[in-house]
């Protein structure tokens, strides 16, 4: 049996090592190396785009861009910060939206709440299940699970205000005392 747990301590010391040596060679951790085997498999529709802001070797790095092209969202545009731990895949990426938007699973400080990225993350996921979440988020927004309570709400009871809402904060307008940046750009 393999011990999945002694082997995140082994990657976590190798990693913390690492870093204490300043070693910055050409050896990459093995959460480096699953890591590079998700993006190399990744394969991306054509309303999303991944970009390495630090250069392509900065693996544990990178932005994802999401254009919806149905639904509320449809015509925005809108971008994941993804920063991966050394010990992935025994730990999930952290994810935060770069924009504010109005969205029940998105809060205004650009957390995302979904599961796989929290409680429901297991070794054998991987970045293109997080993607393809995102994705989905946007395609159908989940009110029983909120980060953003009213927006939530508003889906719930009032479809068609939620709707407005949408288009309104995309369009960079206020909604419910906030104001958001334009995203259809």
């Amino acid at each position: 049996m393999i011990k999945l747990f002694s082997a995140k301590d082994k990657q976590e010391k190798e990693a913390a090592a690492k870093a204490a040596a300043g070693a910055t060679g050409p050896k990459q951790s093995p959460g480096e190396i699953r890591l590079a085997k998700d993006i190399s498999e990744l394969t991306l529709a054509k309303t999303m785009a991944i970009e390495f802001p630090e250069g392509a070797d900065k693996m544990l790095h990178f932005v994802i861009t999401i254009k919806p092209d149905e639904g509320y969202y449809r015509g925005g545009k809108f971008v994941f910060d993804f920063n991966v731990p050394a010990v992935y895949p025994h730990e999930p990426p952290k994810v935060k939206c770069t924009q504010k938007i109005y969205h029940p699973n998105v809060d205004v400080e650009g957390n995302v709440c979904l599961n796989i990225l929290r409680e429901d993350w297991s070794p054998v996921l991987s970045i293109s299940s997080c993607v393809y979440g995102l994705q989905f988020l946007f395609m159908d927004p989940n009110p029983d699970d909120p980060l953003n309570k009213e927006a939530a709400r508003d889906l719930t009871e009032t479809p068609r205000q939620f709707e407005l809402n949408v288009r309104r904060a995309m369009q960079g307008g206020r909604v419910g005392g906030e104001s958001y940046s334009d995203v259809t750009r």
